[in-house]
Parts: C-alpha cells; structure tokens; sequence
C-alpha cells in the first residue's frame, strides 16, 4: 500500500492530469491525438490500442468467471460452503477433503484446471457460455456510446462502497484480520517486483495509458477544469483503493490464519501420535521448541515425519497471489456471514459492476484508434466496430476458457498490462513535455481553465514522473531476466497440496511472452521508422514526379522553325 500512495502522487495523478488536458485540447482518441503532436508518435496510441485489447479480453474473463459465481449463488447452501461426496457415497471427495471446499470449487468445479500450462483441458462449456453473455452484456451497454456508459457508471461505481462496507464489517470481526491488515502496511520496499505491481496498480486504477481517458476527455467542454477532476478523481480514488484493501486483507489475514492453524495442528496431531504423547502436551506456544528437542535428539526420525512448513508470512502471501483472490478468499469469508446466499449475491454483483465499469474505457481505448486509423470503412456506425471488437475478442478469449485458462490469463496479466504501459506512459510523457513542448501545453491549459500548471505539475511532467518509470521499467528488466520464470500450479499429486506449486514455464512460452509485451512496446518505435522511410522514399517520388512532368511539358511545346535556325546559326 505504501509504494502504491507514493507512486499515486509521483506518477498517477500528474499522468492522469496529462491525458485528461491532452485529450481535452485536442479533441481526438488516442492515435488522433499523438498524430496531431507528431505522426511519428502514431505509433504510442497504436500500443495503447493493443494493450487495451489485451487487458480487456482477459479482464472479461473475471467478469465471466464472476457470472458463474453469480448463477451458482442462488443455492442454499451455497455449493462452495461443503464437500460434495464422492461417487461411491462413502464419503467426500478426497481432493475436496485435502484441500478445502472453496478451493475445490473454484479449481476444480470452475475451472477445472489441469496441473501444466502445456495440457490444455479442453474447453468447459460453462465458462465458454459466461464468457459470451460477459462479451454480449458489454456490447450492449456500449451501444449507445458515451451517453449510456456514462449513466451506467453511476450505478455501477456507487454500489460497491455499500457492499465493501458491509464486509468491512464482517471482516474486523474474524480472527487473524489484523495480521492481515498488518501485511499490507509493510510491503517489501526493496524488492522492484513490489513497485512494478504498485504501478501496474496504478495504471490499472486509473485507466492510464490505456487511451480510453484520452478518447473519454475529448467528450468533455474545453474549458472543463481538467486539472480539478484529475485530482478530485485521484483522492476519490486512493481512498477507495485504500478501504478496498484494508476490507480484502482483514479477510486475507483471517484465511491465512485459519490456514495456519490447521497446518500447525496437523503437524502436532503427528508428532502426538509418532511419539505416543498425551493431548495437550504440545502447544502453540511451545511447538517450535518441540521441534528444535526433536531435531536435536533424534534426527532421522524428526526427517522421517516431513512436517509441513506452517509459516503465517507464507500463507499470507499466498492469500494475495494468483487470479483467485477474490473466488477463493472472499467466498470462504462469506460462507461464514448469515443468510450467506444473499451476501453472495450482492458480492458478485459488486464485482460485476467494478469490472463492467472498467471494460467501458478498455472498449472506448480499442474502438476510437480503429475509427483514427481508417482501417476499415468510415461509413459503418460505432455501434458495428464495437460489435466486431467484442466478437473478436470472445473469439480469441476462448483460450481462457480451457483448464489450463487460468494459467494463460496469469500470464496476459503479468506481461501484458505491465511493461507495455510503463513504456506507453514514459513515452507519452517526453512526447508532450519535448516533442510536443511543455511551454506550449502549459498555454494550452491557461487557455482551457484559466491558469497555467503550478510547479508540482512541471516537475513531475518534466523529470519526476518519467524518471520513476524508466527506473521501475530497468529494475524489472534487469531481475526479469537475471531469474528462471516460473507459474504456480493447483496440482493434487503434488507433495504439499493443497499449497500451489511452483513450476517453469516451457520454453516455447518465451515466444508468447514476446507477443505480449514486445510487441505493443516495439510498435513505437516500428511505426516511426515506417513514417520516416515512408516520408523519405514519398520526397523522392515527388522530386522524381515533378522533374517528369516538367520534362514531357517542354517536350509538348513546340518551338517555331525560324527561331530554331536562328538558335543553330549562333553556335
């Protein structure tokens, strides 16, 4: 939490200030407004536009998984509150009772997921049908375009505080929820992957580098008071984030605590029963100096026991990785509310309305480039190139939908929508602060809110906010790629199931790796290049044009004999 405050104040509000002032001015969608700075920089909206359509097919997914969540809630008791029996009826399912009834249901009755990312699964029909109403609900809500988006986010960012309200409430209540809310007031300050996650948290609040609040601001009066709404928005919205997760860490903390208890006390029920001890005689309190006697008295039976390592750090952060915090965490937390149905359904219908609200300006960042770029005809209506985006989209997004989905999705999110945005935002900021030139953006907001920026905009514009990113960018590059990639996996055969292993990713998906977060990044630079060779070979045919035509006009004028007689009769 804390990297995230200070890079929300250094990067996030002067960015947000940025686009909204850029997009205001100029009046265009992403690849409209870079190519009125500088044609050479078409090719920072074309990224933004890739990036959106990356993030938005997999961010859809949630919202599918969500919906099935959501279906499956109206069910008392709800079907992830217990074990369902095993198909002789002589008991629980054994993957169900070594692991535990959300984590059951989420792994294996949602996503059914395959132990590797290189065995596919198939595809899961349930999932395949949510992620259609997820594409098709969305669509429909773009339809009318602006107009309608706006008034949907109305309802759709209000409810959420009443729900999050609520489990707040629950959550201070249960047991361990201060060890949780601990954890997330004492990151790990020195480790870069903590300050990449923090921005990438940022962009993501924000929306930044996306292209969607450019093509959003565009909307807007031009003497809107831009720098007023990037910093009302930005303490609305850091003081959200900060309740957001002070409710989801009470709730990690006490799932990590329970999680800890019950591996502390499997391992005392094996000591106990190894060493023929009375209950009671080993403790909390006095387990590890138990365990320090053992392994000092007798060693190779203490190695014989394999005891699970129970470390609250551990479980804790366990609690915070992966895409399942809230299908894991959040479920088990309300299958121990009363009429737990009802919170259910008012949970993932929060969730619906957060992620609906966000694909709004993923969509808006995909559509309006399309329509910039003139790729495909000016005649159709905005409401066919949103149509086609979600169509394509959902076609490509079936990949999530196979048990290894959930592996793929990781991976989109953790290259797709990090480094490509730090490099987006870096570029958009010299663009307008050297390119552009900030002297002239600075009349440009005199002229639309009747004062220039104050001294903290023209640093952080100038020096502070590019500076932050490109080292965040070189600190992640550099222990990227001095480390092996790796994913964690839900495997039951595994020695410490129910923990989530850790596995190498294959060779091959470097390559995928690549697409995902080179490509929108080598766009840049791709697209200016073709601009210049582009420009330089055009001033060559116009010379090359021009001297021809000049040529076959003298060739038609005819020149009278007497003077070509008398030109001769000189020489």
């Amino acid at each position: 939490m804390i990297p995230f405050l200070i890079l929300l104040v250094l990067e996030g509000i002067p960015l947000l200030h940025l686009e909204f002032a850029i997009g205001q001015r100029l009046r265009k969608g992403s690849v409209g407004v870079w190519r009125s700075i500088n044609p050479y920089l078409v090719g920072v909206g074309i990224a933004s536009m890739l990036v959106s359509f990356m993030v938005g097919m997999y961010y859809n997914t949630i919202i599918a998984w969500v919906l099935w969540y959501f279906f499956n809630s109206f069910q008392d008791p709800l079907p992830w509150s217990q074990c369902p029996v095993n198909e002789n009826r002589t008991g629980f399912v054994s993957e169900c009772e070594d692991s535990s009834p959300v984590d059951y249901f989420w792994y294996r009755k949602t996503l059914n997921t395959t132990p590797v990312i290189e065995d596919s699964g198939g595809l899961q029909w349930w999932i395949v049908l949510c992620l259609f109403c997820a594409w098709t609900l969305l669509w429909v809500c773009c339809l009318r375009g602006i107009e309608t988006t706006g008034k949907a986010v109305y309802v759709t960012s209000t409810l959420p505080y009443l729900v999050l309200t609520i489990f707040l409430i629950r959550g201070l209540t249960l047991k361990g929820s201060v060890s949780g809310i601990k954890f997330l007031f004492t990151p790990d300050l020195l480790n870069p992957s903590t300050w990449l996650d923090a921005g990438a948290q940022v962009f993501y609040s924000f929306s930044l580098a996306f292209g969607g609040l450019i093509s959003f601001s565009s909307y807007n009066s031009v003497h809107n008071n831009c720098e007023q709404d990037a910093v009302i928005i930005s303490i609305i919205n850091g003081l959200t984030s900060i309740y957001a997760a002070i409710v989801i860490y009470s709730i990690i903390g006490f799932r990590a605590t329970e999680r800890f208890d019950d591996c502390l006390n499997g391992n005392i029920l094996t000591l106990m029963n190894t060493f023929d001890l009375p209950e009671g005689n080993i403790t909390e309190s006095n387990y590890d100096g138990f365990l320090q006697h053992l392994n000092s008295t007798v060693p190779a039976v203490f190695q014989d026991l394999q005891l699970k390592t129970c470390d609250m750090q551990t479980f804790l952060s366990q609690g915070v990785e992966g895409t399942g915090l809230a299908f894991i965490v959040f479920t088990e937390a309300i299958t121990k509310m009363p009429i737990s149905p009802l919170w259910s359904v008012l949970f993932f219908i929060m969730l619906f309305c957060l992620g609906l609200s966000t694909m709004f300006g993923s969509v808006e960042g995909v559509v309006v480039p399309l329509q910039d770029l003139n790729i495909l005809p000016k005649r159709w209506p905005k409401e066919v190139y949103t149509g086609l985006v979600c169509l394509v989209s959902f076609g490509l997004a079936i990949i999530f939908a196979q048990g290894s989905g959930e592996y793929w999705l990781a991976l989109f999110d953790g290259f797709a929508g990090s480094i490509p945005l730090l490099i987006i935002a870096f570029c958009e900021m010299m663009a307008v602060a050297y390119i552009y030139g900030i002297d002239r953006f600075n009349d440009d907001i005199k002229f639309m809110i009747g004062h220039k920026p104050n001294f903290f905009w023209q640093a952080t514009w100038r020096l502070v906010s590019p500076l932050i990113v490109l080292v965040i960018f070189l600190f992640y590059f550099v222990t990227t790629v001095s480390k092996e990639l790796t994913y964690i996996a839900w495997d039951p055969q595994s020695e410490n199931f129910p923990t989530l292993e850790t596995k190498s990713y294959p060779d091959w998906i470097y390559a995928i790796i690549f697409i995902l977060s080179g490509v929108p990044a080598l766009v840049i630079p791709a697209v200016a290049l073709y601009k210049l060779i582009r420009n330089r070979c055009c001033a060559k045919e116009e010379k090359h044009t021009a001297a021809e035509q000049l040529y076959s006009i003298s060739d038609k004028i005819q020149i009278p004999d007497e003077l070509d007689r008398a030109s001769r009769s000189l020489h």
